[in-house]
């Protein structure tokens, strides 16, 4: 499917539940049986050699849903036990009724862990999308005691412990090898700490009527390779360089030329039909050697760079460049430009030292450079990725890509997105100034910044995973130059 999936914020979640719970007659029990009994088709389809279960129960109504698919293995012939703390018991209406109905066939409730260790699965429907403070003491002791047992686990909605709108992790939180969603995906399952919990995101939509939907838009887009399709369609047979933009890469300070190298050998793979460097004149040489298709330009005063920003279309202004004089006259002419802007590395830097909205301008901060931005620390960037990117967008009126795992693109008036591809291999220096060179190619070869950004942000992880086959660890920037052309023509 080539359109981005759309997630959904815990407050649109809880409204198309309440509108799909009046749609069914105003029974909430009802929609809890479906849930209930769409976790159990999951048991079915992933575990079906699962013959003792044990289902962990809170008493809201995730715990409900664990109720009902407690009934139906039961009554399928499975053992079964449903493990809650002593004061964990139902509270809610829907969920003391799900119980009521188990215990009737027959059910067994522990409220000790030994259980846990003869289980063949465990299934986690202790908080659901509600929780966003860190679990008490003894909610710690049973999620580290499932975490300990050796069978796999299945999360009904969200991994207990898990900020289902942010994806932070505030304290314990449950590991899943699967996590059954209920109705709409969830957004925060797809960036920062979550994914390190969530595994396998699985949705059962529950086959409900269209009114549970009305009104109900979607927090983010979840960008997954099928979109690059349309973001990158054929070039037309009568075509030339000048079609495909002109971008100009401003770094390379001393020590640092490495990274204006990589960022225009990007924009090159990423089919820019000019790519022009201003670096210092030390690393001109080195520069042509590697790449002789790059036009070097030695620059050793913003006066030199004055020519070189009138003939290019896009700037891309940061790698290597520095914090000195000679970065700070380079990152004043770039920005009195007028020219379209991607804002990496040290450029970034020196945004946050002056502060100001930007016209045409794409930012690309990893969460510490986000976090000088905005004045705050990277633990804060990473409680909230989501608050943090839109909230640099508004700063900065631009668009914003916060990298990271589950890299997410923002910008004023457009709903946020989140990149579907990545790895912990791509956590090395150089990584970012490839990106900077693929959101500027994309730029110059005439997409909006906002879908530049976006696609380059995809097509820059997409290549990371196919260049990480052969391992994560001491994966290279250099190593995704060849899948990075791959994925540029879908």
């Amino acid at each position: 499917m080539s359109e981005p999936v759309a997630l959904f914020t815990t407050d649109a979640a809880r409204r198309i539940d309440a509108q799909a719970t009046a749609a069914l007659g105003g029974d909430g029990y009802a929609l809890m049986q479906r849930a209930g009994q769409a976790a159990w088709h999951c048991v079915l389809q992933h575990w079906p050699q699962a013959r003792r279960m044990v289902v962990v129960c809170g008493p809201g109504n995730n715990g409900g849903d664990g109720y009902v698919l407690a009934r139906h293995a039961r009554q399928s012939g499975r053992e079964v036990c449903v493990l809650h703390l002593p004061e964990a018991a139902p509270r809610t209406s829907s969920a003391q009724r799900a119980c009521t109905d188990y215990l009737a066939i027959g059910g067994r409730v522990e409220v000790t862990l030994e259980c846990l260790q003869q289980a063949d699965l465990i299934v986690d429907a202790l908080y659901g999308i509600g929780l966003t403070r860190a679990p008490e003491a003894a909610d710690i002791t049973l999620i580290d005691a499932v975490n300990a047992a050796a069978a796999p686990v299945l999360a009904l909605d969200v991994p207990s412990g898990v900020d289902a709108l942010s994806g932070n992790v505030p304290g314990a939180a449950i590991r899943a090898e699967r996590v059954l969603q209920f109705i709409v995906p969830h957004q925060g399952l797809h960036t920062g700490a979550a994914l390190e919990y969530a595994g396998q995101r699985l949705l059962a939509e529950l086959d409900l009527p269209a009114a549970a939907f009305e009104g109900v838009t979607a927090g983010s887009l979840r960008w997954a390779k099928p979109v690059l399709a349309r973001q990158l369609p054929r070039r037309r047979l009568n075509t030339h360089k000048g079609e495909s933009g002109h971008v100009l890469c401003v770094g390379g300070n001393h020590g640092s030329g490495g990274a204006v190298m990589l960022s225009a050998e990007a924009a090159l793979r990423s089919g820019a039909g000019l790519v022009s460097v201003a670096t210092r004149a030390l690393h001109v040489g080195s520069l042509l050697a590697r790449c002789p298709e790059a036009m070097a330009h030695a620059v050793e005063q913003a006066s030199a760079l004055a020519p070189l920003l009138e003939r290019a279309g896009v700037i891309a202004l940061g790698p290597g460049l520095g914090q000195d004089d000679w970065a700070q006259s380079l990152w004043s002419a770039a920005l009195g430009s007028g020219k379209t802007l991607v804002i990496d590395a040290d450029a970034l830097n020196l945004l946050a030292a002056t502060p100001q909205p930007l016209q045409r301008a794409i930012l690309t901060p990893h969460p510490g450079e986000a976090a000088r931005l905005l004045g705050t620390d990277t633990a804060t960037i990473q409680c909230d990725r989501f608050a943090a990117v839109h909230a640099l967008a508004e700063r900065h009126a631009s668009v914003v890509v916060l990298k990271g795992a589950g890299t997410l693109i923002a910008a004023p008036g457009h709903v946020t997105r989140v990149i579907a591809a990545g790895n912990p291999g791509m956590a090395v220096g150089g990584m970012g100034d490839l990106l900077t060179g693929t959101i500027a190619a994309l730029c110059a070869q005439g997409l909006n910044l906002f879908d530049a950004a976006s696609t380059g942000a995809l097509l820059h992880s997409l290549a990371g995973d196919a260049a990480a086959a052969e391992g994560e660890r001491g994966l290279l920037p250099r190593d995704l130059l060849p899948p990075l052309r791959a994925f540029a023509n879908p």
